[in-house]
């Protein structure tokens, strides 16, 4: 096991990655904040929490979003998928659209969420906001816009963010095949 980034660390490049959302969407009119369930959620949570931190006069359209039925192992997976719900009481139509995940891995979760963002309208821009890009591991020519930090992992090691409210403390770890 090795630490990607312990609470403090964390906490740093959360701000850092709300600040560069400020850099580029300002007062956010024509944006939105879209959090991936069920792990991208808990990021989405806090940047959403601490950009209104930063700027408490935003109005920030905020919403979480399942894919599970737009994934393309949907089929092979279904009996272990267990949906979430999806919160987007707004329409997508021509607002810039940051969607918000943990781990940027493959591709694919993204690639579902494409899809099934598509189902609230036509957004101006899709930009991608991941806390953890696994740079060699893509399989589809997916990239981010804002990233928390890239690192390099071999196939069989794993990724897992914790966050206090449901591990006990906040951590980026880097396991082993053996570890997960």
């Amino acid at each position: 096991m090795k630490r990607i980034a312990n609470a403090h660390q964390l906490a740093l490049t959360i701000d850092r990655l709300c600040f560069e959302l400020l850099e580029k969407h300002g007062d956010f009119q024509q944006s939105a904040l879209i959090g991936l369930q069920p792990r991208g959620v808990r990021l989405s949570d806090r940047i959403y929490q601490r950009l209104l931190h930063f700027q408490p006069h935003l109005q920030l359209r905020y919403g979480k979003l399942d894919i599970t039925f737009y994934r393309d192992d949907f089929k092979q997976r279904s009996a272990s998928l267990i949906p979430n719900a999806t919160d987007i009481d707004f329409a997508v139509e021509g607002l810039r659209v940051i969607l918000i995940d943990d781990v940027l891995y493959t591709g694919r979760t993204i690639r579902s969420a494409l899809d099934a963002i598509l189902d609230f309208g036509r957004p101006a821009g899709v930009e991608l906001l991941v806390l953890i890009d696994r740079k060699f591991s893509r399989q589809l020519p997916i990239q981010a816009d804002y990233v928390g930090k890239r690192i390099d992992a071999i196939v069989s090691q794993k990724v897992r963010v914790c966050w206090k409210e449901i591990h006990g403390q906040d951590e980026v770890l880097l396991l082993d095949e053996h570890e997960t």
